[in-house]
């Protein structure tokens, strides 16, 4: 079952120019150390750090809250499979919530999709829940 969806559609050129104006104050405070590490390797990293920017506040759209209710930036993070497909992991009070809103008896699958094409970054987060297997007591 699908317990949250959230979108966000970041502009490039105002990340890039958030990232000349504020610097290392900017990364963070939004973005974890291997975020920041991931962008910095590549050769368009502000266009990498607005899909991470876009990533976030569709999470926090997806858990209901928006950037409020106590989540922080870096409570939500996404890395990449070795595939390239991102994945989002969250921590405190992101992950909280996120046991919160999930129902007993299911685990919680955040899903994550990022696309660019300057000057716009978007991420979409479909967060569902999927039942737990059962064990069965037979041998």
């Amino acid at each position: 079952m699908i317990l949250g969806i959230g979108t966000d559609l970041a502009n490039i050129e105002r990340i890039a120019r958030t990232l000349d104006r504020f610097g290392d104050r900017f990364r963070n405070r939004v973005f974890t150390p291997e975020e920041q590490r991931r962008a910095e390797a590549r050769a368009n990293a502000p266009g990498t750090y607005a899909k991470r920017w876009a990533a976030k506040e569709a999470c926090s759209k997806a858990l209901g809250t928006g950037l409020r209710m106590g989540i922080a930036w870096r409570d939500m993070s996404v890395t990449n499979l070795r595939t390239g497909q991102p994945v989002m992991h969250l921590t405190g009070w992101a992950a909280e919530r996120l046991a919160e809103m999930t129902p007993r008896g299911h685990r919680a699958q955040v899903h994550v999709s990022l696309t660019d094409d300057h000057p716009w970054a978007q991420a979409f987060v479909v967060i569902e829940a999927l039942p737990e297997p059962r064990h069965d007591p037979r041998p």
